[in-house]
């Protein structure tokens, strides 16, 4: 499996597969699984999925670090893609992470997909 290495294309592939609905449950699901309070409706666009991971993330980071690191770890987003970010700016941390996030959900639905 070949991981998409941009957003759009991510969203392309899954809307392609018609995975999108899949992934956006998966990430409500992990989201719940480490308590944070939000969920997305499952018809959300794309562009407003982006925006709001991306928030959520940078609002983390700022304000309950240990909720985020419980976060990554249930989602199991690799500890070594994170360490590779560059950390100085915290808007484009935020951003790269919530990219980090959708792509390891996307890996659990495709696999889940094709394998079940």
């Amino acid at each position: 499996m070949q991981l998409p290495e941009t957003f759009d294309s991510l969203i392309e592939k899954a809307t392609h597969l018609d995975l999108y609905q899949k992934l956006v449950r998966q990430i409500n699901k992990d989201f719940l699984l480490a308590n944070i309070d939000l969920e997305f409706h499952e018809d959300v666009l794309p562009s407003s999925l982006k925006l709001m991971l991306h928030e959520t993330v940078y609002q983390l980071i700022q304000e309950k670090f240990t909720e985020y690191l419980n976060l990554l770890y249930i989602i199991d987003v690799s500890e070594k893609a994170v360490r590779a970010l560059d950390g100085d700016d915290t808007v484009k941390l935020a951003e790269d992470v919530a990219f980090l996030i959708l792509k390891r959900e996307w890996q659990k639905v495709w696999f889940r997909n094709k394998y079940s």
